[in-house]
């Protein structure tokens, strides 16, 4: 079991240095696509560390999945959503 939550965490690693790498990729394109952004990995990252009882907080955990503050990557990477990424958004929720 401990080798099974150590390849799990590596593949997290992973997929954050991957999400890093890929910064032009909006969350909106992710939830559009998969139905989870960042901010939703910053979610489930918190409600597991409270789960295990070492709480952290909703921005610490998404300054874990950003690599900065996420005050700080909206301002340099975010993008304003097109009229089409809106549309697919809405379309996908329905």
């Amino acid at each position: 079991m401990k080798q099974n939550t150590e390849i799990e965490a590596a593949v997290f690693r992973r997929l954050l240095e991957h999400l890093d790498a890929h910064k032009e990729v909006q969350n909106i394109d992710l939830m559009i696509l998969a139905d989870f952004c960042r901010n939703c990995l910053a979610k489930w990252y918190q409600a597991a560390s409270e789960e295990h009882g070492d709480a952290i907080d909703y921005e610490a955990a998404r300054e874990l999945v950003y690599g900065m503050p996420y005050g700080d990557w909206k301002e340099q990477f975010q993008t304003k959503a097109s009229v089409e990424q809106l549309t697919a958004l809405e379309a996908r929720n329905k």
